[in-house]
């Protein structure tokens, strides 16, 4: 996997529409190329997902590397929206609101993405303007 010292790595649901319509958010919100995507579906993504002990067949939660540290569920949303050209950092505001809130919102949502969405039956191809933000095989 290509690896950029200074870049984060956002792995994410490569099936799920609103997880795919979050990376394009998330890209055209980064100018500065601060991250790199990974679908969970890929073997990149597989492996990081079984490293944490999660069902490669079931992605309930974004995972984002940062400094060699790896943020699931809110935690990975607030830590990009941070990061996002403004007004996104502004989201920042709910790391007051404590963590298991947080989650079971995050969790209710993850849960019913597909139906609320839908879901891709093949992880799509990276648009030719992303394709160098991508890593994993």
């Amino acid at each position: 996997m290509r690896r950029i010292a200074e870049k984060s790595v956002i792995y994410f649901d490569g099936l799920c529409h609103l997880c795919h319509r979050s990376v394009r958010f998330i890209a055209r919100r980064d100018p500065r190329k601060l991250f790199l995507f990974c679908p969970l579906q890929s073997s990149t993504g597989r492996d990081m997902m079984q490293r944490l002990g999660m069902d490669a067949h079931e992605p309930g939660s974004i995972i984002l590397e940062e400094d060699g540290r790896l943020h699931l569920r809110s935690a990975a949303a607030l830590r990009i929206a941070r990061r996002l050209r403004a007004p996104w950092p502004l989201l920042g505001a709910f790391w007051i609101v404590p963590r298991p809130i947080r989650d079971a919102i995050y969790d209710w949502i993850a849960r019913n993405r597909y139906r609320w969405f839908g879901k891709m039956d093949a992880c799509p191809l990276p648009e030719e303007d992303m394709r160098d933000r991508f890593v994993g095989e």
